[in-house]
């Protein structure tokens, strides 16, 4: 659960960011939103290695904006096959 919540954070907050810089790019979003997208995708990672040993997995967490979502499918994945994670 703090994954995907962690995961629906980080794309959101990449939107708002892609957004905001397309049209009016206002400072103030870009200074309130810049570190809570950072935070998610940290969270993010973080989650993926307590989550899993799957080297994959793991770095499919590195990739900004959809790492999270990748790592939720991923994680699905292994569970179906009954692979051990």
């Amino acid at each position: 659960m703090p994954l995907r919540i962690a995961a629906a954070a980080e794309l959101a907050t990449l939107l708002v960011l892609f957004a905001n810089l397309a049209t009016v790019h206002w400072p103030p979003v870009s200074s309130a939103i810049g570190p809570l997208h950072g935070c998610a995708y940290l969270f993010v990672i973080v989650l993926a290695v307590r989550e899993t040993r799957s080297t994959g997995t793991r770095l499919a967490a590195l990739i900004p904006g959809i790492g999270g979502l990748l790592v939720l499918r991923r994680l699905a994945a292994e569970r179906r096959h009954g692979r051990a994670t």
